[in-house]
């Protein structure tokens, strides 16, 4: 079979190697973090292969793992590695052997065992294949210090392990971005009801129907919802989205868009009220900290790595799944402008002070050099 690998050229480095479950230019968190590394390094003269990995994930099926076991097989020896913890099932077969004559080093933004929804079996199905494939590896890059947490409790020292959050990018003009969210940009913010924001792929771990159900003891306040990301990955969930709204008689508040781009994202960010994403786990929470960034105010839970990136000054952290507490905090929220308008400031400052993508890629560059190196054994 033949690889998947397109490489950038340049006869400075050694190439290294980046493997990724599906297309690199998804649109998400974990994908934008990982395009952006490779982005960065190749600006900056390395040679990245990038390998798209067919098949589906997390189950990692046998077109998957045929897939791992051929791109690695082709991978000259000592050659440095990173793998995308959702494409780590597809490993199982051949990592072992593998990474006796590569460098590899897994990129793990949250751990799958910790996904929502999971029956226990699979989920300690899924921690143990997890626990076998970290400490398998050199070591690990992760976005904060709550998934380096759970990674440590797989039992990989903690001198294998480095916290690498991701850049934050500066926010763009609304002149930049004005083809960008029409829904919300019919008034100026604070004008009219209040318009609250949400951004994240439809499925269960995002907490969509959760926010639904609240908003639903809430329909004598004024406000109007947006939900932009992917109802595409997950069609049972969107299915018990969109009966949530339905049952709720929500339709005329709430919106689904579907994915958008960075620009019209921008443009939404910019021109909300509040953002609000009960999530029930965050590996690190990407889109909170672009919330921050245009100085919009938090509404999340302290799931996960979600307290790490979303400090007290910025947002209410409302226990995971307590649909009482989430409905409470939008209430304060919706009707305390003293409260809404110091959490905005919190945001502002907390925006402000996050780190940018090139200083993110350097010290990914510097963990991943440092994880790999040295000569691999083969035996």
């Amino acid at each position: 079979m033949e690889p998947p690998i397109a490489t950038s050229s340049s006869p400075k480095t050694p190439p290294i190697a980046f493997v990724v479950p599906g297309r690199l230019d998804q649109i998400n968190g974990g994908y934008l973090y990982d395009r952006r590394m490779v982005e960065g390094m190749q600006a900056a003269g390395r040679r990245v292969a990038v390998a798209e990995l067919p098949g589906k994930f997390p189950e990692g099926d046998a077109v998957a793992r045929r897939a791992a076991g051929a791109i690695l097989s082709c991978l000259p020896d000592n050659m440095a590695l990173a793998i995308d913890g959702l494409a780590l099932p597809a490993f199982t077969d051949c990592l072992a052997r593998e990474a006796r004559r590569l460098r590899v080093v897994g990129m793990i933004h949250h751990p799958l065992a910790l996904e929502t929804g999971l029956e226990p079996a699979e989920a300690r199905r899924l921690a143990e294949l997890e626990r076998w494939c970290v400490t398998t590896m050199r070591g690990v890059i992760c976005p904060s210090p709550g998934t380096a947490r759970a990674i440590a409790g797989y039992g990989l020292a903690r001198d294998r392990i480095v916290v690498v959050p991701p850049g934050t990018a500066a926010p763009l003009s609304l002149g930049a971005a004005s083809q960008g969210a029409a829904s919300l940009e019919a008034a100026p913010r604070g004008a009219g009801p209040m318009r609250l924001l949400s951004v994240g792929t439809v499925t269960p771990r995002k907490g969509h129907v959760l926010l639904i159900e609240a908003l639903a003891t809430l329909t004598r306040l004024s406000w109007r919802l947006v939900i932009v990301g992917s109802l595409e990955r997950d069609p049972p969930t969107v299915a018990a989205l969109r009966a949530a709204i339905d049952r709720a008689e929500l339709g005329h508040r709430v919106e689904l868009t579907g994915e958008w781009p960075s620009e019209r994202l921008s443009a939404a960010y910019a021109a909300a009220d509040l953002f609000v994403l009960p999530s029930f786990h965050e590996g690190y929470g990407m889109v909170y900290a672009e919330a921050m960034a245009h100085g919009l105010p938090i509404l999340a839970t302290t799931a996960g790595a979600i307290p790490d990136t979303v400090p007290s000054s910025a947002g209410m952290l409302v226990p995971p799944g307590d649909r009482s507490a989430l409905a409470e905090a939008l209430r304060r929220l919706l009707t305390e402008a003293d409260t809404l308008a110091r959490l905005r400031q919190g945001a502002a400052e907390a925006g402000a002070a996050l780190p940018d993508w090139p200083r993110a890629i350097e010290l990914w560059t510097t963990a991943f050099d440092r994880l790999t190196g040295g000569r691999a054994t083969a035996r």
